[in-house]
């Protein structure tokens, strides 16, 4: 008798079990069909941007107002960001350097870095959290107080003002972010060679630039034109199609830095293995 009910609460606690990893099974099933979704939402998304772009009647003041919401207002934060990039990077590969004697190596190893990968990379990072989340949020407001259903009702086309304009601003102004951001990055690793040494500002940007070529520079900053047009399609799609409750901001918001982080990832990809192709 005792043996039947055990077995029998072994069975209720197998199939509770079998219902648990259903649901997450769906779960996750569901996710990734909402995440397709999306990504075929955003082409057909990025075509209307595109026709939106080409069809005439540009709102160039808007435009610029974009451009010095993120260019000019992401300064400060890109200056310590790329200062301590350097920095940091310096000081960890200073004794790894030391160790083979290679010290003299270190600033054209941090510039080379900085340059090709790290500079790119994390500013698109900052980008992201930084203006894909603001775009999101922008956007997702105006979509829930019926701003954006005021101005198609005051035959303002909302895609053409609000969203081509913002695009095309983090699709120009974060390649210049970066640029910033390396020399940031250079200016913060010399600071940390002055730690431990004594090197003039003049020879260690000397030294620092003497390997870079144009087959270093060209591919990374070509990738930062993606990486600011992913960020700006991600932040209006999320923010423009954002749901009708407040609680749809923060999602829109939170939403467009994981996809535009993940994207940004996904770019860096496919244009490093371009460029190997290219340089092999």
């Amino acid at each position: 008798m005792a043996i039947l009910k055990a077995a029998g609460k072994l069975k209720t606690i197998a199939s509770r079990q079998t219902v648990l990893v259903s649901e997450k099974a769906i779960a996750n099933t569901k996710d990734a069909g909402n995440f397709l979704t999306d990504i075929a939402d955003i082409f057909l998304f990025v075509g209307r941007i595109i026709k939106e772009t080409f069809s005439g009647g540009f709102e160039f003041r808007e435009f610029l107002r974009q451009c010095f919401q993120i260019g000019y207002k992401s300064l400060p934060l890109i200056s310590i960001t790329g200062a301590i990039m350097g920095l940091v990077l310096t000081i960890q590969s200073r004794p790894v350097l030391a160790d083979f004697g290679a010290v003299t190596m270190l600033p054209s190893m941090v510039s080379l870095s900085l340059i090709r990968e790290m500079g790119p990379v994390i500013t698109a990072l900052i980008c992201a959290g930084k203006i894909g989340s603001g775009m999101g949020a922008e956007l997702g407001s105006m979509k829930v107080t019926e701003q954006i259903d005021a101005m198609e009702v005051s035959s303002i086309n909302p895609v053409k003002y609000l969203l081509v304009t913002r695009v095309l601003a983090a699709t120009i102004m974060i390649p210049l972010l970066t640029i910033y951001a390396d020399a940031c990055g250079i200016a913060g690793s010399w600071a940390g060679a002055n730690i431990k040494g004594d090197v003039s500002l003049v020879l260690f940007f000397s030294q620092a630039f003497a390997p870079v070529d144009m087959i270093d520079v060209l591919p990374a900053v070509i990738k930062t034109f993606f990486f600011g047009a992913v960020i700006g399609l991600v932040g209006c799609y999320k923010g423009y199609n954002a749901g009708s409750g407040t609680q749809s901001v923060g999602v829109a918001a939170t939403s467009a830095v994981v996809m535009a982080s993940l994207l940004v990832f996904i770019v860096d990809m496919i244009a490093v293995q371009i460029t190997d192709l290219i340089i092999s």
